[in-house]
């Protein structure tokens, strides 16, 4: 029988991405997430109820970031809170860069918001890491959070930062 998923990927259609950890058995228990180089492709063969303005967004996210890195993950958080990307950058010197990046097409209600905080958050903490990125559509906002900041940004300038 024929994997048409890992068919897909050799053909670069599709890319799929693992869990972040250093554990080989966390990383086969746990399922891997599938992004596709053509989101027009996306949004012509699903149906409406499995592609929306979300799944687009991180698509054109994600696809973004394997522009600048091969190495992208996503993460579950202790509490099992789940961050979207997270991107292994190039080495600017021994050690290299972990961008933790969030995608929500919008913050405009209140529980979204805390929830898309709380998660990039507590991942914040458990990696170490200062800075967390929260995508959205249109939303350029601060928000100090206890370990450090998150950036909220709208697509278009995540898009330019993330130029090769």
């Amino acid at each position: 029988m024929v994997d048409w998923c890992a068919a897909f990927e050799d053909a670069g259609l599709l890319f799929s991405v693992n869990i972040f950890s250093n554990s080989p058995t966390r990383i086969s228990v746990n399922p891997r997430k599938v992004y596709c180089i053509d989101h027009a492709l996306v949004a012509s063969v699903s149906s409406g109820i499995l592609t929306n303005r979300d799944s687009l967004l991180e698509n054109l996210v994600f696809t973004a970031l394997r522009r600048v890195t091969p190495e992208i993950f996503y993460h579950k958080t202790q509490t099992g809170r789940e961050v979207d990307l997270v991107a292994l950058l190039p080495a600017l010197g021994q050690e290299r860069a972990i961008m933790l990046v969030q995608v929500c097409a919008s913050l405009a209600d209140s529980r979204v918001k805390q929830s898309e905080v709380r998660s990039l958050s507590e991942a914040m903490v458990e990696l170490a890491v200062t800075e967390g990125t929260i995508v959205t559509w249109r939303t350029d906002e601060t928000i100090p959070v206890g370990f450090g900041t998150i950036q909220v940004v709208p697509v278009w300038r995540f898009l330019l930062e993330m130029e090769p």
